[in-house]
């Protein structure tokens, strides 16, 4: 009996929810299976899907491929087509024990092929809980879906409608993380701000943050994924302002620069909301950092538009930058707006990748001689509470918190 294969595409979500099937997948006896994760953020990613899958089936011509995934869940007909295909599963179907059971059962014979059922109707968050996704950071879910419907965006039709894990529930989990041994915790969700609008009493982001911090005293590190800064609370602003154990590190859902693409987007922010809540952060926490997604070439975007894109990330004081050179997603209003010329689509998101890369070298340049602690990840790697990776020229223990002077900088990571 040989274990399942998996291939994780897209992201943090996916990759925790594979740790989630490869349980669930174990504890159903499946063998001789691949399985593949995938992502529909963009058309690009929809093919490399269908890339991967044909590779995997040229590597494992004698297994059986399952595909699952927010490419599957919108586009299962897709999948479904493909010879190399064995079965199709949705994103609730994949968390459930019975789908597994029911493959390793019977594998095609009474189990359907396509199982992707309308995400839609979803009003709950999967049970799943995994102890430890990461050797040393680890990873809870605590939100999935989303109730926005940002004009260029498909996820809403993979994930569902917002769905929030209640309070309790993720605390209980944190604390036997804890008791594993791990010294961070990364809170993850598709659209994170909007954790608790489905729960009793509506309570907040912050309230959870808060909530985690006084519960679980022995807990190093909290670490907050990708959030909506129009949608922070007060209690998340106070616990910025106030608890060291929440990492000075946030990744912004920004997407653009300019009013008018932000209104054609339908994101809820304008530039002005985004300037406002940095300034606001870095007045509370001096040493806070931020990543930030900027799409470049969205449908009607012109060169003055893009400049404000880019003169954003100064005005923001955005580090990490995670630029994405914007392609039609059908299904999607902006794929049917006037379209950028792919080629300058193309200069555009270099130029912001290379105002990217100058931010990050004078953050880098400034945290020489300055002292940090630094997670541990293998040996000779670890990173600060920046998120900034550090390398060690002597071994360190895997997963401790050091204190390491910054000596030096090397490409896009600082030495020690």
């Amino acid at each position: 009996m040989s274990a399942p294969k998996f291939t994780t595409l897209g992201c943090r979500l996916n990759a925790y929810e594979t740790e989630a099937m490869k349980e669930l997948s174990e504890a159903a006896g499946l063998d001789n299976a691949v399985v593949v994760n995938t992502c529909a953020v963009t058309s690009e990613a929809v093919r490399k899907a269908r890339q991967e899958i044909r590779k995997l089936r040229r590597e494992n011509p004698d297994a059986r491929l399952i595909v699952t995934g927010c490419a599957a869940q919108t586009e299962p007909e897709t999948f479904a087509a493909m010879a190399e295909v064995d079965a199709v599963i949705g994103n609730t179907e994949k968390m459930m024990p019975e789908t597994w059971a029911g493959l390793a059962a019977d594998f095609i014979g009474e189990t359907e092929r396509v199982q992707v059922n309308d995400i839609m109707s979803v009003t709950e968050t999967a049970g799943h809980l995994i102890d430890g996704f990461g050797r040393h950071r680890a990873y809870v879910q605590v939100q999935n879906g989303c109730d926005h419907r940002c004009t260029f965006c498909i996820i809403p039709y993979g994930r569902g409608n917002s769905r929030s894990v209640p309070a309790g529930v993720v605390v209980d989990q944190i604390k036997r993380l804890v008791d594993k041994g791990f010294n961070e915790v990364v809170l993850t969700g598709v659209d994170l701000t909007s954790w608790g609008a489905d729960l009793p009493a509506q309570p907040k982001l912050g309230d959870l943050v808060m909530r985690i911090l006084k519960l679980v005293p022995d807990l190093p590190r909290l670490r907050i994924s990708s959030i909506d800064s129009i949608e922070v609370d007060e209690n998340l602003m106070q616990a910025i302002a106030t608890e060291p154990r929440l990492m000075p590190h946030l990744h912004l859902s920004l997407q653009h620069g300019d009013d008018l693409i932000l209104k054609r987007m339908k994101r809820r922010h304008l530039r002005d909301d985004a300037i406002r809540f940095a300034e606001h952060a870095i007045k509370l926490r001096p040493e806070m950092t931020f990543g930030a997604d900027i799409i470049a070439g969205f449908p009607t975007e012109t060169e003055a538009h893009f400049e404000n894109s880019l003169k954003l990330v100064d005005d923001c004081q955005l580090t990490w930058l995670h630029v994405f050179p914007y392609s039609p997603r059908p299904g999607t209003p902006a794929a049917r707006m006037p379209q950028v010329d792919g080629r300058a689509i193309k200069d555009r998101a270099a130029r912001l990748r290379a105002k990217g890369e100058a931010r990050v070298a004078a953050h880098l340049a400034a945290q020489v001689g300055r002292t940090h602690k630094v997670l541990i990840e293998n040996p000779t790697m670890g990173r600060t509470e920046q998120f900034t990776e550090v390398d060690f020229a002597a071994p360190q223990p895997e997963g401790q918190i050091v204190t390491a002077k910054i000596l030096g900088t090397t490409g896009q990571r600082l030495s020690s």
